[in-house]
């Protein structure tokens, strides 16, 4: 394949750094990230690829026009993965305006940017031009839970052709900018792609969201904070599976399709947090007693989705991918790598990272 110029927004970020890493480090493509750094964006996560002369980093905000233009007439990209986005379903409950203005507002402009920028191209750069948007699996709402129907009924799966039910000011967010894009498509032929993926984890996740959040209270002898009776379900997807998954999208995908990512990998919250207690019970244990004991429930957030599960076949039929990773090899690393990189987490916990104090959002 061609290499290309490939513009990752967010790409300072969990799922953005990941695919940053994997871009420099695997293929041939050139790489511009196209970052505003808020506080879940850390240029930390990309030390070991920053000095590669096929990366390049623009501290920009996606809401500004004139910078974004900026960015597209310099480097000229054959694709754009739109990633920059404010993710966390607590954060968008307390205060939902950030997540219209950066979700909504943020895509819109970056859309009018690329659509302008596209019809400058000559025909030949057109047809190699692509604008991959990258949401979520919570924009169909939610599914039946197996404690709601009949034993040994089959359970319904989120595919391509689910209705969009958004229950979080997030999610109904990211099902706005998803309906934006596929509306620069129909309207205005700007060629575009759009994937849904499920909960994703691994190295450099920032520690507000329930796997990090887990590991660090335990070692930390804090309460493990879980929802309810914590049998709520997840699939759970490996960050740098999504990665792989996202590459082969932007760069092979068919333009105008939907491709739902996902890990294969249901598990109930309480689940997740003995399987981190495990592990850490095995690799790092406490003096007395068990990681287990720091267990402590707290009131469930309002409208939380009972159920997610993605149907990740037709990715697999038409791309052939397939994730490397089972949730057990997955978290065992992701355990590891925690343990083993405690100067990225305490700085991102003290703030240091940016230069000034941010604490978890518990």
């Amino acid at each position: 394949m061609t290499a290309k110029t490939i513009i990752v927004t967010g790409g300072a970020g969990f799922i953005g750094s990941a695919v940053v890493r994997h871009l420099i480090n695997d293929t041939d493509h050139t790489v511009v990230n196209l970052d505003k750094l808020t506080y879940a964006g850390n240029l930390e996560s990309l030390k070991e690829i920053d000095q590669s002369d096929r990366y390049h980093f623009e501290q920009v905000d996606i809401c500004d026009g004139p910078e974004v233009k900026r960015v597209l007439d310099t480097y000229q990209p054959d694709i754009i993965m739109h990633l920059a986005a404010e993710s966390h379903v607590d954060r968008s409950i307390d205060g939902p305006g950030e997540f219209i203005h950066t979700n909504v507002v943020g895509t819109y402009t970056l859309l009018e940017q690329a659509r302008s920028f596209y019809a400058t191209l000559s025909d030949d750069k057109k047809a190699g031009f692509k604008f991959h948007h990258i949401s979520t699996d919570e924009v169909y709402g939610d599914l039946p839970h197996p404690d709601e129907v009949e034993a040994g009924t089959e359970l319904p799966l989120f595919t391509e052709e689910t209705s969009y039910e958004p229950s979080s000011p997030y999610s109904a967010s990211k099902a706005a900018s998803d309906h934006l894009v596929r509306a620069w498509l129909r309207t205005f032929k700007l060629p575009t792609v759009v994937t849904n993926c499920s909960n994703n984890y691994g190295p450099y996740h920032f520690p507000e969201k329930l796997i990090p959040l887990m590991i660090l209270n335990a070692l930390a002898g804090k309460p493990l904070p879980v929802y309810g009776k914590g049998n709520q379900i997840r699939d759970w997807l490996y960050v740098e599976d999504h990665a792989r998954a996202l590459v082969v999208v932007a760069t092979t995908g068919a333009i105008g399709e939907t491709y739902n990512i996902g890990g294969h990998n249901e598990k109930q919250n309480i689940d997740v947090v003995h399987t981190i207690c495990d592990i850490l019970d095995e690799v790092k244990p406490k003096a007395e007693g068990s990681y287990r004991d720091q267990i402590t429930s707290v009131a469930d957030r309002p409208g939380h989705d009972m159920r997610y599960a993605i149907d990740a076949s037709k990715i697999q039929k038409e791309l052939g991918w397939v994730p490397q990773e089972t949730f057990e090899s997955g978290i065992k690393k992701t355990v590891e790598w925690y343990l083993n990189n405690e100067a990225w987490w305490k700085a991102v916990l003290d703030g240091s990272y940016q230069g000034e104090r941010l604490g978890q959002n518990q």
